[in-house]
């Protein structure tokens, strides 16, 4: 029968636990010196360790012949408990026996003396899951046992037990294995299993395993299958990653506002039949590699990247004010726990998310806000927003030492046909978006919003904008000063970009002007 890598490869003495020398170090030393507890408390995330250095111990305490603390494997103790024979190793899971009858079985069986080896061990796995009355049972138990019984308790939530038996238990906390000690693991593993496995896949395997080595090589097994080699992308396709490539496509899309790949993006996923919690939870992740790199002087410390990797996620990171960071993080965690609502169509709240990432204006929250006012501090400093003075008061840079809309110099006419054309020779493209910038002036103005809603707008190829109304009185209401930074800040929040005073031209249309079907047609395919 077919026996899983990771039971076959589960350590069988102290110096071959990985990652956890703080603890085998200690364990070994009372091994040596045949001083052990009476109760020990494993504790700890799942796959560290736990249960492996509980059957250790267990062999080490009824070992006949110790070799420098870890147990011989040769003696009859050892070969009892390594096959599972001996009666004086209980181990007992306490997430399916949890109650108090469970306990009370054990309290009344401590006080006979081993029937074959030198201590009765009781191995009691996930001990949180017990009731208190079972608890309360055991308590007096842990707290004088018999000289010949020794208690391994071994739990992934330690916060759920009892202070008064946390107390009466030597502690051991088992940390996550760290990444290049899951890849050394991995590929000692591969090489005796004659399995090619890559580097650069060891290294996805041990982060996929977040520090758990049960979970790293029940990974290697399944990228295993069928004896083909173990490269990056066995390893995505077998797991069902998209790759940070992909998220990096993603995050630079989000930066640009470019929904089509945003978009492309999600239907890949979809049509890939990949999770997109999954990719979702990858996106988390990749965020939180940009906010270490964005808040903190010695990154690489906090992030287990490659150099390759490392200077994207800078790149990426630099695209990005920290408010920025901190805004889209909540709208990620916000649409994975609607994900894991029963009936959510997980499609269409990434899709929605991502959507309101691209344009903060859509979102009234507090983090949206703070991104937005951080964005505005950063033009007044850079001086891509002049402050207008005061009563009194006079700046450095003002609209009087700008030059006027008609002095900006416009680029010569170039020998292909434009779209839209003037007699003044300026190139003139159809804005955009125009019914947009209408909409968010009439959120605030109503009045200003009749104006321009009657009116057209062009794009020239300096980055200028033209807005040309039908009549006189319509362009003098907007010519105001209030109406016209209204128009203005409308402007630079569809176009993204700062539209300054001398950027916007405000005219009258002539009658010749009028907008002609080719002018519509042209339009209608900017748009």
């Amino acid at each position: 029968m077919h026996q899983a890598l990771y039971r076959k490869w589960r350590p069988q003495t102290f110096d071959d636990v990985c990652g956890q020398e703080h603890i085998t170090s200690i364990l070994r030393y009372e091994a040596e010196h045949r001083s052990f507890s009476h109760a020990y408390l494993f504790c700890g995330s799942r796959g560290t360790g736990k249960t492996t250095c509980a059957k250790i111990l267990s062999k080490v305490v009824n070992c006949e012949a110790p070799v420098n603390g870890n147990p011989c494997g040769v003696c009859e103790a050892c070969r009892a408990i390594d096959s599972g024979a001996a009666t004086d190793v209980l181990e007992m899971d306490a997430a399916s026996n949890n109650g108090v009858d469970n306990i009370r079985d054990i309290r009344d069986e401590v006080v006979y003396s081993p029937s074959s080896l030198r201590y009765r061990v009781y191995i009691i796995d996930e001990v949180h899951m017990l009731s208190v009355s079972a608890f309360n049972a055991l308590l007096k138990t842990l707290e004088e046992p018999p000289e010949h019984v020794v208690f391994i308790l071994a739990t992934t939530e330690l916060q759920k037990l009892p202070a008064t038996i946390i107390s009466r238990c030597q502690r051991f906390d088992f940390r996550r294995i760290s990444t290049e000690a899951l890849m050394s693991r991995l590929t000692y593993i591969a090489e005796q299993e004659k399995i090619v496995l890559h580097p650069d896949a060891a290294r996805m395997l041990a982060k996929l395993a977040q520090g758990g080595m049960r979970d790293a090589i029940s990974l290697l097994e399944l990228c295993a299958g069928g004896q083909r080699e173990i490269t990056p992308e066995v390893v995505a396709e077998s797991v069902g990653l998209t790759g940070r490539e992909a998220m990096l496509r993603t995050v630079n899309a989000v930066a640009e506002c470019d929904y089509d790949i945003l978009f492309s993006q999600i239907d890949e996923v979809v049509k890939s039949s990949k999770d997109i919690s999954v990719y979702w939870q990858d996106l988390i992740s990749l965020y939180r590699d940009m906010l270490v790199v964005k808040t903190t002087k010695n990154a690489a410390a906090y992030l287990d990247l490659t150099d390759h990797e490392a200077a994207q996620i800078i790149e990426a990171a630099d695209r990005f004010r920290k408010e920025t960071l901190l805004y889209h993080c909540k709208l990620l965690e916000d649409a994975l726990f609607s994900m894991q609502k029963a009936n959510a169509v997980k499609r269409i709240v990434a899709e929605m998310t991502l959507v309101r990432m691209c344009d903060e204006a859509l979102d009234t929250s507090a983090e949206a806000m703070l991104s937005r006012i951080a964005h505005l501090e950063e033009q007044i400093l850079t001086g891509a927003v002049v402050r207008k003075p005061q009563t009194g008061e006079s700046l450095v840079t003002s609209h009087a030492e700008q030059p006027k809309p008609a002095e900006v110099a416009m680029p010569a006419v170039p020998q292909k046909a434009a779209p839209v054309s003037s007699a003044d020779k300026r190139i003139l493209r159809p804005m955009r978006n125009w019914m947009e910038v209408v909409e968010r002036i009439s959120r605030s103005a109503p009045m200003d919003a009749s104006f321009v809603k009657a009116a057209r707008a062009f794009t020239l190829e300096n980055g200028g904008v033209v807005v040309r109304f039908d009549n006189d009185f319509g362009m003098r209401m907007m010519e105001r000063d209030d109406s016209r930074d209204r128009l203005r800040a409308a402007l630079s929040a569809v176009l993204r970009r700062e539209v300054g005073d001398r950027m916007l031209t405000m005219e009258v249309a002539g009658k010749s002007e009028a907008p002609s079907v080719i002018d519509e047609i042209i339009e209608a395919t900017e748009d």
